[in-house]
């Protein structure tokens, strides 16, 4: 099995959404419970702090991040670290927070929310598109594993307490046509999957929570291969680097011990492997 090696060693109590900027050749990520957006250049780490939650990001131009908060989405600057809202995101209940997403091949943003306890159920999963934000999928109780195929006709998520990841057919608009159907039961094998990314072969690669990996399935899910992660709970993982064939993934430091995290110091830290596959480049989306 190939192994990834450290990318980043800042440790994030919940490190999530990584996004790989093509204009700017540059890695964003989140910790989510340390509520901060990080990032790294050639001239070293940078990161913000915010008041809330924030969880995943779109790009919108080279200077301009789409951001996902708990109360909504907003336009983030990258040179001045300001943001402006777009449109609230569940601002009216303060149970739940923002949690996994992506952006589709048609310039929209998906964003899936859930109980900041993880309360069952208590989230969602919505598309903001062209400045409308439409509810897809409600009753979900930790959205995870956005990603889409290269043509833009089908789209994944999971329910990560279901250990199910599930295929939704799109319309031209990237809107949902007809009724999900199971991408991959991972039951059996006792896997819980949570963020997922799928390259230009349109072979999903999905971030497995206690299993110190990321793994690869063919379009028809067929496991292929997997990429060691050195943190217990792989996150999710983001395509990029110069020719886009470096595979990233965040990883999590919740819920482990002191002396876990003095035995396997690689946890929560952000893990690069290179020459893995080659990636889609990621969607601009279209405000």
């Amino acid at each position: 099995m190939t192994e990834a090696t450290v990318f980043d060693d800042r440790r994030c109590t919940l490190g999530e959404g990584p996004l790989w900027h093509p204009e700017r050749g540059q890695l964003f990520w989140f910790d989510i419970l340390g509520k901060k957006l990080l990032t790294r250049t050639e001239e070293g780490p940078a990161e913000w702090s915010f008041d809330e939650y924030v969880s995943a990001a779109g790009w919108v131009d080279a200077d301009t991040l789409i951001l996902a908060s708990e109360t909504a989405l907003w336009r983030f600057s990258i040179a001045d670290g300001s943001r402006q809202k777009l449109v609230d995101l569940e601002a009216d209940n303060p149970v739940t927070r923002s949690n996994d997403g992506r952006a589709d091949p048609q310039g929209g943003f998906w964003i899936g929310t859930m109980g900041i306890e993880a309360e069952l159920k208590a989230g969602a999963i919505y598309r903001y598109y062209k400045g409308e934000l439409r509810q897809l999928f409600p009753g979900i109780s930790i959205p995870n594993a956005i990603s889409f195929a290269p043509d833009g006709k089908t789209a994944y998520f999971t329910d990560t307490l279901t250990q199910q990841v599930m295929r939704q057919a799109l319309d031209g608009d990237g809107w949902p046509m007809g009724e999900p159907s199971v991408y991959l039961d991972l039951k059996a094998d006792k896997l819980f999957p949570d963020g997922a990314v799928v390259d230009a072969d349109g072979n999903m690669w999905l971030a497995q929570w206690g299993a110190n990996r990321v793994a690869a399935y063919a379009p028809d899910g067929t496991f292929l291969r997997a990429v060691a992660i050195g943190g217990r709970h792989s996150s999710c993982p983001a395509f990029g680097g110069a020719d886009g064939t470096t595979l990233f993934c965040t990883t999590a430091a919740v819920d482990l011990s002191p002396e876990v995290l003095t035995a396997e110091p690689g946890n929560g830290l952000v893990f690069a492997a290179p020459d893995i596959a080659r990636g889609q480049t990621e969607h601009r989306v279209i405000l």
